[in-house]
């Protein structure tokens, strides 16, 4: 907390890096590019759909049943089918036009999101996992495609201003969504929180066709796409050849195996708390808060790239000590203060390893690696939010979420040991 302190003030009184002149960088960015600028907004709109969705299916599993481990397994459902299919994903994302992936992606999870309509009892829910994998499935390709895409979008000396303004839109539209989510569900209903979601994926559909700039480089005539298995052994082993590559391939997945203590914002905003689908939504609104600004504060404490992929360290550290501070909290404020501070750091960390990956992978095999790096976090928050949440049933969330938020300290510090001489 001190470091990340000394570094605020640090950069306020540097004028060269004033605020003023940071804020003009991403409004130029935002204003000049408009193929950004409407990936950038596509991105905010379907962004904010998500988190209506997320708090009001977690709303219903605790409604219907009160079991962790059952609103554990949404999360589960959101995460699981990205690792199972990112191998074939990355293959595709590599081989066709990415912006028209992009599109029929939205199309077909615009519908995924009104299986949960369906889910009226218990013995329904079903429907409400069902749609959450099918839309997850879709995250197997979208999320690699639009990752790989951004550095054909923007020139070369935007990228960095770019990535974060995306890392932003996740946590801006987690605030914002997940607040306003929370409230719409407890005055409209759930429903209206399901339809949402399916018209905000549409939305981001329409603008991407409406988008000209070229999502891939060009290949050569002559250029052949390897077989699946053959593509899988080849990011492998450009992945081995190159360390700097696989230490930021590691950092997501690293930090997810203590991601998924997340599931326990809805428990303790509904029954720690006891402050219903409200409190599941202002604890999700904090965690986009932190997220939000976490990017940018990152990008304006450590200033080349090898100073931001060594601030990591230091970033899933605040995420772990802000989740223990969590279960320790007293009350919603003070367990708001926690996650925000855990998000600054679990924000930053995210996009410090999109950015290296985007800074060191070629387009010719961008979407592998990025479906590998999507593929691997998911698989270790999915593991994750399971053992969190049988943890929350036998021993309560509290001692479940200090010994999750302790394997993001370990993490920290073994992968700060390994990887520090590699940032040169």
């Amino acid at each position: 907390m001190i470091v990340l302190m000394r570094g605020i003030l640090r950069f306020a009184q540097d004028d060269k890096y004033s605020q003023h002149s940071a804020l003009s960088m991403y409004l130029r960015l935002l204003r000049e590019n408009r193929d950004f600028r409407l990936l950038y907004f596509g991105t905010l709109i379907s962004l904010g759909g998500d988190w209506f969705l997320t708090v009001a299916l977690l709303d219903l599993v605790l409604g219907l049943t009160g079991s962790a481990t059952l609103a554990s397994l949404v999360l589960l459902c959101q995460t699981l089918p990205i690792f199972i299919f990112t191998p074939i994903a990355g293959h595709t994302v590599d081989r066709v036009d990415r912006r028209r992936l992009m599109i029929a992606v939205d199309l077909i999870r615009g519908a995924a999101c009104l299986l949960p309509l369906f889910a009226r009892t218990p013995a329904m829910l079903p429907f409400a996992y069902l749609g959450v994998i099918a839309i997850s499935i879709g995250s197997s390709y979208f999320e690699p495609a639009s990752q790989a895409a951004l550095p054909n979008i923007v020139a070369p000396e935007d990228l960095g201003p770019a990535n974060v303004l995306m890392g932003s839109t996740w946590g801006s539209m987690l605030a914002v969504g997940a607040a306003i989510g929370g409230a719409v569900t407890l005055r409209f209903g759930r429903d209206v929180s399901f339809v949402v979601d399916s018209a905000s994926f549409l939305i981001s559909a329409l603008i991407l066709w409406r988008m000209r700039a070229r999502f891939s480089e060009d290949r050569p005539a002559s250029h052949e796409h390897p077989p699946l298995l053959e593509s899988i052994r080849e990011t492998v082993r450009y992945a081995r050849s190159h360390p700097r590559v696989l230490a930021l391939l590691t950092c997501k997945g690293g930090y997810g195996t203590a991601a998924g203590v997340v599931a326990m914002l809805s428990v303790f905003g509904k029954q720690v708390f006891g402050a219903g689908a409200l409190g599941i939504g202002l604890l999700f609104a904090a965690r986009g808060v932190g997220a939000l600004a976490g990017p940018f504060l990152v990008r304006a404490i450590a200033k080349s790239d090898e100073h931001q992929y060594r601030a990591v360290v230091f970033c899933v550290l605040a995420f772990g000590a802000g989740y223990t501070a969590l279960a320790l909290s007293k009350s919603l404020a003070f367990g708001l203060a926690a996650i925000t501070f855990a998000h600054l750091g679990g924000g930053a960390a995210w996009q410090i390893s999109t950015y290296g990956l985007q800074r060191e992978v070629p387009d010719a095999i961008r979407g592998r690696v990025f479906s590998a790096d999507w593929g691997f976090v998911t698989l270790t928050m999915s593991l994750s939010a399971v053992v969190t949440g049988i943890a929350a049933d036998q021993f309560g969330p509290v001692a479940a979420t200090i010994a999750t938020s302790c394997a993001a300290l370990v993490f920290a510090i073994v992968w700060g040991g390994l990887t520090w001489r590699l940032w040169r």
